[in-house]
């Protein structure tokens, strides 16, 4: 890409792409895009679970069952996994970016695309992925794309039909993922609302915690349904308040991403929810977990931009309270529930 986003190189050829993070996310997606052509290497922050891919061939911890092709690179060096790359792909967790990113600008000779797959908003800061990015590793804008939608990694991973956004500030940058990643099962959009897109898919985990809650007090579809629709009230007013297009919610990044995550046995933030509905300690249910749910920290972080931009959340602050201040679950659905009444509005 040039400095304006032109696609200038791997546009109409395979790519050189470097996956940084080794999770079942960036598993699921370095071989998407090896079955795609290109050429790819993931880096894996610990070395002995590099080495342990590299050997199985298979990401036993994160992704099992899944085969890990000989042709990718697996290490745990990001010098070498960042060597002549065309596109960056970041699929670390957000609490980690920054520092990742601030790693590999050191190490990137420039003109990358940036392609970030990680989902959340940074606590201290409350700011977005895309703008760590930009900040952190000196980045332009316009060669940054963000990768969300409803995908779940076991499913992309078995070749499951599937549908994202790529979105950029740069319509062309847009499309030159939309091209790279696209394949015959797995759909890209492009879209140029990175504001919400980004907010879309963080605060949705926010939401799916409060989807589990419901689950393991064994309340019923007409809860969910509730549940997701004010949620997505909620999703939609802070976005618009941020500057996002109110359009950009009714798409894979919003109510798509939503349901999703608020209705399935892969979700890991409703399935935190879950179990806080059964009466379990938020220590001991992560405690349990091998991969990580964004949704917790991103809690605090949403509360922290409800209050910077003068947003009502409800649902979102009594996902804190019970997250962070050992508030009953039932005790919060109640309070939801008798809250003075009011005429159905988003904003």
């Amino acid at each position: 890409m040039t400095a304006g986003g032109e696609v200038t190189r791997g546009a109409s050829g395979p790519a050189r792409i470097a996956v940084l993070g080794g999770g079942s996310w960036g598993t699921a997606l370095a071989v998407l895009l090896h079955g795609r052509g290109h050429r790819v290497a993931v880096w894996e922050f610990f070395e002995e679970r590099a080495r342990a891919m590299r050997e199985a061939r298979e990401n036993r911890a994160m992704l099992p069952g899944v085969k890990i092709p000989g042709e990718i690179a697996v290490t745990s060096d990001m010098a070498e996994a960042l060597a002549e790359s065309d596109i960056v792909l970041l699929v670390v967790p957000s609490h980690v970016l920054r520092d990742t990113v601030s790693r590999a600008a050191g190490l990137m000779k420039g003109g990358e695309t940036v392609v970030i797959a990680t989902k959340g908003v940074e606590e201290k800061t409350l700011k977005r992925m895309s703008e760590i990015v930009e900040e952190a590793g000196a980045v332009p804008r316009e060669r940054i794309a963000v990768l969300a939608g409803p995908s779940h990694a076991e499913e992309v991973a078995r070749e499951l039909p599937t549908a994202v956004v790529s979105a950029s500030h740069d319509e062309r940058t847009a499309r030159y993922v939309q091209e790279v990643f696209s394949t015959p099962m797995f759909r890209v959009y492009t879209n140029t609302d990175v504001v919400g897109v980004e907010i879309g898919v963080a605060v949705k985990n926010v939401i799916a915690i409060a989807a589990g809650i419901t689950d393991g007090l064994g309340f019923g579809d007409n809860t969910k349904g509730a549940l997701l629709t004010r949620g997505l009230a909620e999703i939609t007013r802070l976005g618009v308040k941020m500057g996002a297009r109110q359009q950009t919610f009714a798409g894979l990044a919003g109510i798509g991403d939503l349901i999703t995550t608020c209705t399935s046995r892969h979700s890991r933030n409703r399935f935190v929810g879950e179990e806080l509905g059964k009466g379990r300690k938020l220590k001991d249910v992560l405690d349990g977990m091998v991969m990580i749910a964004e949704g917790v920290r991103t809690t605090r972080s949403v509360i922290g931009l409800a209050a910077r931009y003068d947003v009502e959340m409800p649902i979102s602050e009594e996902v804190g309270k019970i997250l962070f201040e050992d508030k009953s679950p039932g005790q919060a659905i109640k309070d939801l529930m008798l809250r003075s009444p009011k005429p159905e509005v988003w904003w």
